[in-house]
């Protein structure tokens, strides 16, 4: 029995950086850091299936992914609600 790798799904990926100010720039950096957990925690799975990474370091980066994005939906949803907060205030 032999067993063949997988062939992940990916997108192509974008070569231009989008460029930010002030504030936008925080929150960009911010989300690209997240992006860029995510993409690391699929190398290293993909490394995993075809054999040249072992499973704890995959798992660790899934891991370190998750907890990013945790935090991101955290801070999205009270961003949000922050704003909510201050578009229902009544002059």
């Amino acid at each position: 029995m032999t067993v063949e790798p997988l062939m992940p799904d990916a997108a192509p990926a974008l070569d231009a950086a989008p460029a930010y100010d002030g504030d936008a720039a925080r929150f960009g950096a911010a989300l690209d850091a997240v992006g860029g957990a995510l993409d690391a925690a699929q190398r290293a799975e993909d490394d995993f299936a075809y054999g040249r990474g072992p499973l704890h370091e995959a798992m660790y980066a899934r891991a370190r992914a998750g907890v990013a994005l945790s935090i991101a939906t955290a801070a999205a949803q009270r961003t949000a609600s922050a704003i909510s907060s201050i578009l229902n205030v009544q002059v």
